[in-house]
């Protein structure tokens, strides 16, 4: 991670957005992008967070996708606002191809799920354009991610089990056993 060193040393501007409600997380990942050179701001909310980029917009951002009192998107669209060169990162543990989307048109430059390191959040923050990404270190198994995308059909039918069994296609007591068993890793 020399070169990523370096790049960061090079930084005019090393000021950092995270923002995530998940405390243990935020806490860690700030600590570790602060060890690799950046200056870290840790919010925990879309409020907080819209409130950093009025006072001072940074020039990184690393922001949670869903949040209990909205989505990461609103303050992506405030980072473009208020600082147009900033490089928004955003973090989901549901991904999915639509919430990517979302996130690249409103302006983030990548899209990683959780859990996300520090040094694969760095590289995605410092990369140049036209980089390749480089392939997940531990990607996630298909089971887990039939089941992230269970759930999130799931939490969008707004927990109705009938409704989203007839969108998956599947029966709906096949869709209960899946729902009452606990995540594979």
């Amino acid at each position: 991670m020399p070169d990523l060193d370096a790049r960061i040393d090079a930084l005019p501007d090393k000021s950092l957005l995270l923002l995530d409600d998940d405390n243990a997380l935020r806490t860690r990942l700030g600590r570790a992008l602060e060890g690799r050179g950046f200056e870290p701001v840790l919010v925990a909310s879309v409020t907080e967070a819209l409130a950093a980029v009025k006072v001072f917009p940074p020039a990184f951002a690393v922001l949670d996708m869903r949040l209990e009192d909205g989505t990461g998107l609103k303050v992506v669209e405030a980072m473009r606002e208020a600082r147009p060169d900033s490089k928004v990162i955003m973090l989901t543990g549901y991904g999915n191809i639509a919430t990517a989307v979302a996130a690249v048109k409103a302006g983030a430059v990548d899209y990683l799920s959780k859990p996300a390191d520090a040094d694969e959040v760095a590289r995605a923050l410092l990369a140049l354009p036209g980089d390749p990404p480089a392939p997940p270190e531990n990607p996630m198994s298909a089971d887990r991610v039939r089941w992230e995308h269970i759930q999130r059909v799931y939490e969008l039918c707004g927990h109705n089990v009938s409704e989203t069994a007839r969108r998956l296609n599947m029966h709906r007591r096949t869709l209960q056993r899946i729902l009452a068993k606990r995540a594979p890793r």
